[in-house]
């Protein structure tokens, strides 16, 4: 029991410091997203996000317990035998320190992405951010300076002032990107179009991985 405690003990610090991570699954695929859409990726998804939408489409990956720590360097090695682009997604990655993984990607000559909510401080070394913020927790400032795009998800028309809120504290060449939510897509679009239409700094993202009916 003692020595079953203490190898619990040592994971979870392995974890807060970034050695480990609740990796919940991992997949060489296409980017359908934003602007890095069409581009062969490998994906990270790290398990664990508090942030709850109601609309999100991995709440398996909620809950972190439900996926084993990983040893980063066994995460890293399966990454870059398949792309030098990695994204790592959620769950919301950022609930965990990023830099070791970054930092060992980064040593191995990989182009570091990451989708984030914000809901957590920014940690490890990134080329590219997107920032999806969420109503429910803000992102944290340090996050809003980092991000190379902006992707809004549309699920009503209220979230149309929502996004131009985020707008606003992004940098300027910071790309805006509004995204009909899945399930409202075919009513969401045509108001999508308008807007960006009536207001072109916003372009139009869609899940084209959805239409493609791959991961």
């Amino acid at each position: 029991m003692y020595l079953c405690q203490l190898m619990q003990e040592s994971t979870q610090k392995l974890v807060e410091e970034g050695r480990m991570l609740p990796l919940m699954e991992e997949f060489y695929t296409i980017q359908g997203e934003g602007y890095y859409k069409g581009t062969a990726a490998y994906f990270i998804r790290i398990g664990g996000c508090d942030v709850g939408c109601h609309w999100c489409d991995v709440k398996e990956s909620w809950d972190a317990n439900l996926h084993p720590p990983t040893a980063t360097e066994i995460i890293v090695d399966n990454a870059v035998k398949y792309s030098d682009v990695i994204v790592v997604t959620g769950g919301e990655p950022l609930t965990w320190d990023m830099t070791v993984l970054t930092n060992q990607l980064k040593a191995k000559g990989a182009n570091t992405h990451i989708e984030t909510s914000g809901a957590y401080p920014m940690s490890g070394t990134w080329d590219w951010v997107c920032l999806s913020p969420k109503k429910v927790k803000l992102p944290h400032t340090d996050v809003y300076k980092e991000a190379n795009e902006l992707k809004m998800i549309i699920y009503n028309k209220s979230d149309f002032k929502f996004a131009e809120s985020q707008a606003s504290k992004v940098n300027d060449d910071c790309i805006l990107y509004l995204q009909p939510e899945w399930s409202v897509r075919d009513k969401m679009v045509p108001l999508i179009v308008d807007y960006v239409m009536n207001n072109p700094k916003w372009k139009v993202s869609l899940q084209t991985h959805k239409y493609l009916n791959i991961p």
